[in-house]
């Protein structure tokens, strides 16, 4: 199957630490700081400056800009130019982090990835209980953009790979390719590659106001243009400076290029930290032509659209004839449910961020006397209720005394039914934690799947609650 657990564990930082700095585009002075998060969290980012302190999950599918950076929304909250703080996070092999800002830009620092990585390795690194998730590529994915000439495909590899190139048919830039072969080579090769720019776009920005927290300091400025006296005075303006001058290869001076093909792997960077909005960790590699936020989030998006529909297809192989972790009699021990409501008859997996469960359905269910006479059907609501059930024995498994609670739904969404379930069928359900149980509320997705085939998923949320 495509998305597998592997036998490495995942990884979070060890303690909070922060940095301070200006947003390229706000001006606005801002604190950032790198929390460690539970399995399975990911990566999201946290506005402590707002009412309830909003969390925004780095989800390929929050994006709404990509003009000047990658912009993500949820009701109403933004966060921009998430792309540098996501790459060294995945550039340092890090599965697992909170983000938290003081404003809506985290702060541009030199223009690269380099601050970032240096703040996580203070923090330290360490290794947590559950295993992590991948996503392997078994065939070429693409996405184009026929208007700009972008491409990125991902293929088969044996780990995670990518290689840019870039033509933006300028003279002083000309044509540069990069790679990444290995996630470990990221800090070296690629995390201190400065983001860049031409002086027609800085003259651009500057106008329409949108560079406020610029300066030669944190961008590469390849002069495509000469350099009138007007512009000229522009530049020391915006930029603080007494004078400015061109260097031989083409860049405003007061920065000396770190690599002979920054720009390209600067764009480079920028892929990881786009590509990391998809969520999973992909086994592939990537190759990118002409790559931009645009298409690099576009692709993101193509390829957690793949990896969904890959979970709801990817039917848990289950030996139905192997001693189960729990029978009958130990679910009644944790559910307060009974006949003619109880609706699990054995439980074969159980984790600290999932659950199998499994239902033989007879012709006996009560419930088939009126649903319905001469063509019996178990109807959605009582496959939800089964789901809801296996999810309660996660939950459940998180207090000592489980037969001391009682669990209530909270809410349940996206609820889709693919297949009619009937006498004779085995259904199969399969919950995995969305977010983690706190307070003893469980957050789920839920698959139910019946001789083999997806036949009902849906999105739950429960709460257990002490009996009085």
């Amino acid at each position: 199957m495509p998305i597998i657990k592997t036998d490495v564990k995942q990884r979070t930082i060890e303690k909070e630490i922060s940095l301070t700095g200006v947003g390229l585009h706000t001006g606005k002075d801002v604190m950032l700081t790198f929390c460690p998060a539970p399995t399975n969290n990911g990566f999201s980012f946290k506005r402590v400056d707002l009412e309830g302190s909003p969390v925004i999950e780095a989800d390929a599918n929050y994006v709404t800009n990509t003009q000047r950076g990658t912009r993500l929304e949820k009701n109403g909250v933004t966060i921009q130019t998430s792309e540098h703080v996501l790459a060294a996070l995945v550039g340092l092999d890090i599965d697992n982090a909170i983000i938290e800002l003081n404003a809506s830009e985290p702060p541009i620092m030199d223009g690269s990835s380099k601050f970032f990585v240096e703040a996580l390795e203070k923090a330290g690194i360490t290794e947590q209980d559950d295993f992590r998730e991948e996503y392997v590529v078994s065939d070429v994915i693409s996405y184009s953009d026929e208007e700009t000439g972008s491409e990125i495909i991902v293929m088969p590899s044996k780990e995670y790979k990518v290689t840019t190139m870039v033509d933006f048919g300028t003279k002083v830039l000309g044509t540069q390719n990069a790679t990444l072969n290995h996630i470990s080579d990221f800090k070296k090769d690629i995390s201190d590659s400065r983001t860049f720019s031409f002086l027609h776009e800085i003259e651009t920005l500057l106008e329409s106001g949108l560079i406020k927290g610029g300066d030669l300091n944190n961008a590469i400025v390849y002069v495509d243009k000469e350099l009138s006296p007007d512009t000229m005075e522009k530049l020391k303006v915006a930029f603080k400076k007494d004078s400015i001058s061109i260097k031989p290869n083409g860049i405003l001076d007061n920065l000396t290029l770190h690599h002979p093909n920054e720009a390209a792997r600067h764009k480079l960077l920028d892929v990881v930290g786009d590509l990391a909005l998809i969520g999973t960790r992909i086994k592939g590699k990537v190759i990118a032509n002409k790559p931009g936020h645009f298409i690099n989030t576009q692709f993101a998006k193509k390829i957690s659209k793949i990896i969904k529909n890959e979970r709801r297809n990817n039917v848990p192989q289950i030996d139905l004839n192997q001693e189960p972790l729990m029978d009958i009699i130990q679910i009644m021990d944790m559910l307060p449910h009974r006949q003619p409501f109880l609706l699990l008859d054995k439980v074969f997996e159980l984790s600290d961020s999932h659950v199998i469960g499994m239902k033989n359905v007879t012709m006996n269910e009560e419930y088939f006397k009126g649903h319905f006479p001469g063509a019996p059907v178990m109807p959605g609501v009582l496959i939800v209720e089964a789901m809801a059930q296996t999810g309660g024995i996660l939950v459940l498994s998180t207090v000592p005394d489980p037969e001391n609670y009682l669990t209530f739904f909270m809410k349940i969404d996206k609820v889709k039914f693919k297949k009619k379930v009937v006498p004779g069928d085995t259904l199969i359900f399969k919950c995995d934690l969305i977010t983690p149980i706190r307070r003893g509320i469980c957050h789920m997705q839920g698959y139910a799947y019946a001789n083999g085939v997806l036949c009902a998923e849906a999105e739950l949320m429960a709460q257990i609650s002490k009996v009085k």
